[in-house]
């Protein structure tokens, strides 16, 4: 069973009983492994983040992986992943790793027939076949995965929704998330969280909390959120929902990882990170660094002898130059999204670190001001470097 720890909240001594949201660094137990917060979660929705070995991601300081039951249970089968020893044997994978339930990718991905109380059918993007998926079948899948941390089902709408579609949204993930807990499998190794829904209205946001929060998860992710909303409409529900959650559990903030997000989201008390973007944006040769993107198939760069960052020690700026990795991206060379992958993570998990040793220290309100003085310079071009 997960444990938390709060070990600083900034500007007060930590207490459970204080639900203040403020940035906060913390410790999380599991079966495999502790991890410290805030944390950013590479996504491995395969079973593998694109285009990097679990060697390098140790090397990198990786602590959590989040995989996604949608797809494994569509391919290659969760019997096939029980049978190869569960997912971190499968993944050769060691440390904790997290399960989404699937519930945006049926949504987004499968050919929807029908959403019903009893859960949802829809068609494989792969063949066509036709599924349906339960509360009940969600848990099933992702006991046979065997994540340290698994997610209920639930329903993520897009952006923007009328205030009744999202209270009918509330609603029923509210008791799917009941339905869940009753049949979840391993409650011993396996932590539960609860999913708040609710849109971008604040009364949905409180009712949905209130209503999870009574069911007393070990820890709460907020869904919803990143599916095309402006970032002021992100951080204005961060604003009123995250102090309506428990101060001595785990705050997850799904599919949220640009570094203005991950700073602004630690600000206001989020402890857990995951998002596409370092692995996406890398196969399509744009890097990440302080001063915001550098988009490496620029001409710009073709005889540029530095690093992509100069003062980063990840293995690709050690070794190689922005000129020979646009030869690798103009020549499609796949090693060229893989470096660029690798300064990624490193850059994300640097600034995660970064940040929770201005929260130990005291100084995150100077750490957060310095991120934003260097990044008003905008992206990076040629000009300004």
């Amino acid at each position: 069973m997960l444990r938390f720890r709060i070990e600083k909240t900034t500007g007060a001594v930590a207490d459970p009983a204080d639900r203040a949201a403020r940035p906060r660094a913390g410790e999380v137990a599991t079966a495999h492994g502790r991890f410290c917060t805030p944390l950013f979660m590479p996504v491995g929705t395969q079973g593998t983040v694109k285009g990097v070995t679990p060697e390098s991601l140790e090397a990198i300081g990786v602590q959590v992986i989040l995989a996604n039951a949608y797809h494994l249970y569509l391919r290659p089968g969760i019997e096939a992943v029980a049978q190869l020893g569960g997912l971190h044997r499968f993944m050769g994978w060691s440390r904790p790793i997290l399960t989404d339930s699937g519930g945006f990718q049926v949504f987004s991905l499968g050919g929807l027939q029908k959403i019903d109380e009893s859960g949802v059918t829809f068609k494989s993007h792969l063949d066509g076949s036709t599924h349906h998926y339960s509360p009940e079948k969600a848990m099933t899948v992702q006991a046979g995965l065997g994540a340290d941390i698994i997610m209920p089902l639930d329903e993520c709408l897009p952006y923007p929704a009328t205030w009744e579609q999202a209270s009918a949204s509330v609603d029923l993930t509210t008791r799917w998330a009941e339905r869940c807990l009753d049949a979840q499998q391993r409650p011993s190794e396996q932590s539960l969280f609860g999913i708040v829904q609710g849109g971008a209205f604040p009364d949905l946001r409180q009712r949905s909390a209130e209503a999870l929060v009574a069911m007393d998860f070990p820890g709460y992710a907020i869904g919803g959120l990143s599916v095309g909303e402006p970032a002021e409409v992100l951080l204005s529900v961060l604003d009123t929902l995250v102090e309506r959650l428990p101060s001595d559990r785990p705050r997850y903030l799904m599919g949220v990882g640009t570094p203005d997000l991950l700073v602004e989201g630690v600000r206001r008390g989020i402890d857990m990170f995951d998002c596409v973007l370092p692995t996406r944006t890398a196969r399509l040769g744009t890097a990440l660094v302080p001063q915001g993107r550098l988009v490496l198939r620029n001409a710009a760069y073709a005889r540029d002898g530095r690093p992509i960052q100069e003062d980063c020690a990840c293995y690709t700026c050690r070794t190689f130059s922005r000129g020979y990795i646009r030869h690798l991206l103009k020549a499609r060379e796949m090693l060229g999204g893989q470096l660029i992958t690798v300064h990624n993570l490193w850059y994300l998990t640097r600034l995660m670190e970064s940040i929770r040793t201005a929260v130990l220290a005291g100084e995150f309100d100077g750490f957060a001001n310095e991120f934003w003085r260097r990044r008003s310079r905008g992206d990076v071009t040629e000009d300004d470097q």
